[in-house]
């Protein structure tokens, strides 16, 4: 959902990806190229994302992520789930407090 929401932003690359993320979240989240690259994997395979590849802005070869359509749809979809989650969360904490 993280590597979606960044794409719906603008296309990045896999190092920019992780640096996006982990401003964003004020260093709060960290993802390892190790665990990026699979996801990023199955998010083309399932047509969530398209790559590309391309120069970067400091002349190296990468290949850019930009979201598709359906990635988008899937991405609202899966933002929804979790804000009813973390609703039900919220209320299950804010009952053990009483």
């Amino acid at each position: 959902m993280m590597i979606l929401r960044m794409l719906k932003r603008q296309p990045l690359h896999g190092y920019a990806l992780v640096q996006h993320i982990k401003q964003t979240s004020n260093e709060l989240l960290q993802i390892e190229e190790g665990s990026l690259y699979p996801a990023l994997q199955r998010l083309l395979k399932e047509d969530l994302v398209k790559a590309e590849w391309g120069v970067s802005s400091t002349n190296r070869r990468v290949r850019t992520y930009r979201l598709t359509p359906a990635g988008a749809r899937h991405l609202e979809h899966e933002v929804s789930k979790f804000e009813r989650m973390l609703e039900g969360i919220t209320r299950v904490l804010a009952r053990g407090e009483s």
